[in-house]
């Protein structure tokens, strides 16, 4: 029985685990959550009351949570691309990066995006400058981090570059990483260059219009 994925193209946390999916070639039934698929919907619901996604069901075995839904991956499910060493003091420096990315990138990111959403513009400005001064000083600590990297945590990409695709994808849009962070933006473009990123940046490009505060034309 394939695995199957509760989620949207479009949601950053969903497209964090279809990287890791698609980094190993892992065959999974994807059930794309909407006002269009309400079977969908109520099935997830119904296991998963909080209401967030994605969430992997194996058998009888049910994860929500996406980095330990990828770390399950890892451990039920190995393919060739590592994406925690089995180093533990390594896996440890990948545990931290995809923390930061998800708390200090894709959290503000997704406040702004929340902001914009109930049509009030003033509360959209504000949750905009926010946001803005948070990923500014989250994008100065990464463009430090990156001196001599390929990746988030060296030269093997993993759980922390998954997180960190979606994270710097969408926090450009919502603000844009500027000249001053050259390593920031060279690694996000080697991301969205990774063929496993760049399909599920593909896959959701038909749900573009979703994005509250307008998506702009480039990637």
């Amino acid at each position: 029985m394939p695995l199957v994925v509760h989620g949207h193209p479009f949601s950053s946390y969903t497209q964090k685990l279809l990287v890791a999916l698609y980094e190993n070639d892992i065959p999974f039934d994807f059930r794309s959550l909407g006002p269009d698929t309400p079977q969908h919907v109520n099935e997830w619901l119904a296991h998963w009351p909080l209401a967030k996604f994605p969430m992997l069901t194996d058998g009888q075995r049910r994860l929500v949570e996406t980095s330990i839904i990828i770390e399950y991956l890892e451990l039920a499910h190995p393919g060739p691309v590592r994406l925690l060493p089995d180093d533990p003091m390594a896996a440890l420096d990948v545990r931290f990066l995809d923390r930061f990315f998800d708390l200090h990138v894709m959290a503000p990111m997704q406040a702004a995006v929340a902001g914009a959403l109930p049509g009030d513009a003033i509360k959209r400005e504000e949750a905009l400058a926010r946001s803005a001064q948070l990923l500014e000083r989250a994008y100065g600590w990464l463009e430090s981090q990156l001196a001599d990297k390929t990746w988030a945590v060296g030269e093997d990409f993993t759980l922390a570059d998954c997180a960190a695709a979606p994270s710097l994808f969408y926090a450009d849009w919502v603000h844009r990483i500027s000249e001053k962070y050259p390593r920031l933006a060279a690694y996000r473009a080697r991301l969205l260059a990774r063929p496993s990123f760049a399909r599920a940046v593909d896959e959701a490009r038909p749900y573009r219009n979703l994005f509250p505060l307008g998506a702009p034309q480039h990637d």
